[in-house]
């Protein structure tokens, strides 16, 4: 490789020149190599990634402006970063949060919404809701949320319709129109961006409708930049030869295309254009998760009258609300989006110790214990309280019951008679999604 070949000369070259030889001492050959080892660095990230953050498209730079603003919130103070930060991989930074209910609190104090954030990061290549027949059965693929409803059906694209709903959404930033959000963006610093990229009427008040969508198209576009989805894991340096896996890295990236059958959702599969694998295929399912006991909504009365008696029906509550999909809605009922996979334990230790939530509720707190989930759900006893949490599960040997009891996946998971060393094995391949990797 050409990093091998780099080291190679330089101590052929140090041993044949004898004025080198003199120079080259233990310590500056050391001080050499590490010179090299930087620019081998440099040169494999700008191979992964591509093109630097720096070369963002006009539309790409204004999206990311609209993400990081946190004056298009009701009180000036929550941005899409307030739960979709990089340093956690794109989804909820904050340890606190993530522990308990892992619902995040919206701009106004005390409102939350109803599941965790899902990551921001390879949403894009969703493609727009619609279902196949598939053995007779109606199979969903695509959108956006957990539930799927940012459909893509109107702007052409699921993420850029999911972008538009936060800001609207009284849980989250909660401002009362789109003519506001369209106000606060042309008083901002990136004003003059805004026109530029949207047009020298996006903030003439007749133009609300247009210039809201190029608001959910620009931050998309920049949800979709290579600042955002870098291919820069351990996983991507593996399929490009620079670096191999471990002994155990290997063996659960076998167990997760196997005995695992991770990979029968999350795929490997390269994308239509060669692109890395995006470990998702779109589709959903009832994982047959329990309750989340700490999830703020139970207690949002207001919101949710029905207390701790709410139930998330998923894709299956979202297509109910629509007349073309109602007859499909029952056999939906309880199932989320299949998730990508990437980044899915990426952690910055600036924001303390790493905890992070999994399942659509944040049920889960780490990687083990969702993958001894899928292992065991069906293998073990039903806890007696469906609102224990995870760590009373695992010390009581029991599983809570799922939140909901139908269409639950049974063929894919439950008792897969995976050992402990196994789970162990697919958490480390798991660990080598993380972007940002350094050989």
């Amino acid at each position: 490789m050409e990093h091998e070949t780099l080291v190679t000369e330089y101590r052929s070259i140090s041993k044949k020149d004898p004025l080198i030889e003199i120079a080259a001492s233990e310590k500056e050959e050391e001080i050499m190599l590490r010179k090299i080892f930087v620019v081998i660095n440099v040169f494999f990230l700008i191979s992964i990634i591509g093109v630097s953050a720096s070369a963002l498209t006009l539309s790409e730079q204004l999206g990311k402006s609209i993400f990081f603003d946190t004056n298009l919130s009701i009180n000036n103070n929550q941005s899409c970063a307030a739960c979709h930060a990089s340093e956690s991989g794109w989804t909820g930074p904050d340890t606190a949060i993530n522990a308990g209910g892992a619902v995040y609190e919206g701009s106004i104090p005390g409102s939350f919404g109803n599941r965790k954030p899902p990551s921001s990061a390879y949403a894009t290549p969703s493609p727009i809701l619609h279902y196949v027949i598939e053995k007779k059965k109606a199979l969903f693929i695509g959108g956006n949320f957990w539930d799927g409803r940012a459909t893509g059906e109107i702007l052409g694209s699921p993420a850029a319709e999911q972008a538009l709903g936060p800001f609207l959404n009284p849980l989250e930033q909660a401002l009362p129109s789109a003519a506001e959000v369209l106000t606060r963006i042309c008083a901002s610093t990136y004003a003059s961006l805004f026109t530029q990229v949207c047009g020298s009427g996006a903030c003439d008040p007749t133009n609300v409708n247009a210039a809201y969508d190029c608001v959910g198209l620009s931050v998309s576009a920049y949800e979709g930049s290579s600042e955002v989805n870098q291919y820069s894991s351990k996983y991507d340096a593996f399929l490009n030869g620079f670096v191999a896996l471990t002994k155990e890295e290997k063996q659960g990236m076998n167990l997760f295309k196997s005995k695992g059958k991770c990979a029968n959702c999350h795929t490997l599969d390269p994308g239509p254009n060669g692109e890395p694998p995006l470990f998702t295929d779109f589709t959903y399912a009832n994982l047959g998760v329990p309750r989340n006991p700490m999830n703020p909504f139970y207690s949002e009365l207001a919101f949710n009258p029905m207390g701790f008696a709410w139930i998330d029906l998923g894709l299956g509550g979202f297509l109910a609300s629509r007349t073309d999909y109602q007859p499909f809605a029952a056999a939906n009922n309880g199932k989320m989006k299949v998730p990508t996979l990437r980044n899915v334990d990426k952690w910055d230790l600036m924001l303390g110790p790493q905890i992070k939530a999994y399942a659509h509720n944040g049920y889960f707190k780490t990687l083990k214990q969702i993958v001894h989930f899928y292992n065991t759900r069906d293998a073990k006893p039903s806890c007696l309280n469906a609102f224990t949490s995870v760590e009373d599960a695992m010390a009581q040997g029991c599983w809570p019951v799922p939140e909901v009891p139908v269409n639950v996946n049974a063929k894919e998971l439950g008792n897969l008679h995976l050992t402990d060393a196994q789970e162990d094995a697919i958490v480390a391949f798991l660990k080598t999604l993380s972007d940002g990797f350094m050989p």
